[in-house]
């Protein structure tokens, strides 16, 4: 894959990028539901604690990293996984920097990191949730081969296993080869 961008496990040092993500309302306002008025977390620092603590090097079952543009070094958001016993599957999360949105970022990011979750920590199946009135979310899932796997509530559950993702990838290559 060309990529504009790559996986960036961040250092401790690096802690301002997630705090300057979970702080802006614009990044965070999907997240006003749970957090209102606008979303943002508060007390990011100890958040960043955690993140340090509990998922930095806790691969496969946990696994987190920075989304850097390669052009430049800058981090334009974040990825992770975690491994949920009770579904046996891992939940997924990724956030795109407000100003970073819609330059195509979100399915750049996306696919890196189900190409680290199932080619490298040989995750068997990735899970994700969100509302239904987030179309772009929805349409970089499936353009990247989750399928739907259920609604309620306005909540959409998607799902991608390791072996949709490793076929999907060989009929990428194919396609690609063919132009």
């Amino acid at each position: 894959m060309d990529s504009h961008l790559r996986l960036y496990i961040p250092r401790p040092e690096d802690g301002w990028f997630y705090v300057k993500m979970l702080s802006d309302p614009g990044t965070m306002a999907y997240n006003a539901p749970w957090f209102p008025p606008d979303g943002c977390i508060p007390d990011a620092p100890s958040h960043w604690q955690d993140i340090t603590a509990s998922w930095i090097g806790r691969e496969p079952l946990r696994f987190y990293a920075y989304l850097q543009r390669t052009a430049d070094g800058v981090f334009i958001g974040d990825v992770n996984y975690h491994y949920s016993p009770e579904n046996n599957w891992w939940d997924m999360g990724i956030v795109i920097h407000a100003q970073e949105r819609g330059k195509g970022y979100g399915k750049e990011g996306l696919l890196l990191l189900l190409d680290r979750a199932f080619r490298v920590d040989a995750v068997s199946r990735l899970h994700n949730d969100f509302e239904v009135t987030r179309p772009a979310a929805l349409r970089i899932h499936q353009a990247a081969g989750f399928r739907e796997a259920g609604m309620s509530d306005g909540i959409v559950r998607l799902e991608i296993t390791r072996e949709q993702y490793l076929s999907t990838l060989a009929a990428r290559r194919e396609e690609q080869d063919a132009t």
